[in-house]
């Protein structure tokens, strides 16, 4: 368990300091994901951004376990 939390914090520092990086990559504004602007707010629903990130944890955490 400890391991898996050391892990998970350093994946999440390794994204928060590559992030400027990721961002020109497009990810956010994958085709799939949903963006509603009207008059005072906008709501975001990023569902191909997040499958496509739950993928790649579930690759890295299949690699760490073998």
């Amino acid at each position: 368990m400890q391991r898996t939390l050391i892990t998970i914090g350093l994946i999440v520092l390794a994204v928060g300091l590559l992030w400027p990086w990721i961002s020109k990559l497009g990810l956010g504004r994958l085709p799939g994901d949903i963006i509603i602007e009207r008059d005072g707010f906008t709501v975001y629903v990023p569902i191909t951004t997040c499958i496509l990130i739950s993928v790649v944890i579930t690759v890295i955490f299949w690699l760490l376990r073998r």
